[in-house]
């Protein structure tokens, strides 16, 4: 009878401490999801670009900016700037000192593999300025430039020595075709001279090409770092990219209609970065 009672005695005792232990392990769950939710909000705030604002002179903020949002004369500059950098052939490397300004040194070209199969080169600038291309379009527009630059921009010998310079003769005004992207207008020629006889070669240079805004990325690179690397990392500082480059048909798309003779050709899409 004493056992009987010492077993409904202990039968409660051990109901009580089994559920303790089951409501405690809950709670530790619970906490540790709250803990993971928590670590992941964190890190898509810490991941989230901080918002921009236009604080007028008197300190009243006007509103969060959009980062989307690019200015007509900033794209038309920076298409401006990347296209000269990228075309511009001096046969020279980009002066880094007034001693350089006064003697420069001889570019010997960045090699490059063309869509042919060979390897031709382009100069240290326009590989500089090809960052402000998208990666994706990069390595065909290299490849097409290659194709372009003659030899001679390469060679110290006077005589045979080639040049090339772009000359802009206008930009359209910036056409937005949707959220954070423009299309805008380039006429212009690209002027190729023999430095022995100023002997030129005229090729018209007109383009379409797409611009689109891209995040800003802060500047990586230490006080030890080279004119090199600090040139790259300048040309994607305006927030701006170029993801294609087509023809430009001198039509009355842009509110114009040139004098001159109207040929619209390779309207179609092609495989060539040069459209």
């Amino acid at each position: 009878m004493v056992n009987l009672l010492k077993k409904r005695q202990q039968k409660p005792t051990s109901s009580v401490l089994t559920i303790f232990a089951i409501a405690t392990f809950s709670l530790q769950i619970l906490v540790l999801l709250l803990f993971i939710i928590q670590g992941l909000n964190i890190r898509q705030l810490s991941l989230r670009k901080p918002p921009n604002f236009v604080q007028l002179i008197d300190g009243q903020s006007v509103g969060e900016i959009d980062d989307l949002a690019r200015d007509p004369e900033t794209i038309r500059r920076f298409v401006s700037k990347t296209m000269v950098a990228m075309f511009n052939w001096s046969g020279n490397l980009p002066p880094q000192s007034i001693e350089e300004v006064a003697k420069p040194k001889s570019d010997s070209g960045i090699p490059v593999r063309t869509v042919q199969g060979g390897n031709r080169s382009v100069t240290t600038s326009t590989w500089i300025a090809s960052f402000a291309v998208a990666e994706d379009f990069r390595k065909g527009l290299l490849s097409a430039i290659a194709e372009l630059t003659p030899p001679e921009v390469f060679t110290n010998n006077s005589s045979q020595s080639i040049t090339g310079q772009l000359i802009i003769k206008r930009l359209y005004p910036p056409e937005k075709i949707g959220p954070g992207k423009w299309r805008i207008g380039m006429v212009a020629d690209l002027i190729q001279t023999k430095r022995s006889d100023n002997r030129r070669r005229v090729t018209p240079f007109n383009k379409d090409l797409l611009v689109r805004a891209v995040d800003y990325f802060p500047y990586p690179l230490s006080e030890n770092s080279t004119d090199l690397q600090k040139a790259i990392y300048n040309t994607r500082a305006d927030k701006l990219e170029i993801y294609e480059i087509r023809n430009l048909c001198l039509l009355d798309e842009y509110g114009n209609q040139t004098n001159q003779t109207i040929q619209c050709l390779n309207r179609k899409p092609s495989g060539n970065f040069l459209r």
